[in-house]
């Protein structure tokens, strides 16, 4: 069985209402950005998550008990 050697993707390949191609540079450059903006994004709300579960943990309540006593 022969092994088969791919290829490297240079850009992601977007479909652009006619063809399937590669990003230009600026796609690629604002494709990039975008993905940095929302791993960033992601990131901070879920250190917001676990400092609001750490808040709970030391007052000893549940999340539904705190929705329960500030709305």
């Amino acid at each position: 069985m022969a092994i088969q050697k791919v290829k490297q993707m240079t850009k992601p390949i977007i479909f652009d209402g006619n063809n399937n191609r590669e990003m230009t540079v600026g796609e690629y450059a604002q494709w990039q950005a975008d993905n940095e903006t929302h791993a960033a994004q992601a990131e901070a709300q879920i250190a917001k998550v676990v400092a609001r579960q750490a808040v709970l943990d030391k007052l000893g309540l549940t999340a539904d008990e705190a929705s329960a006593l500030f709305g």
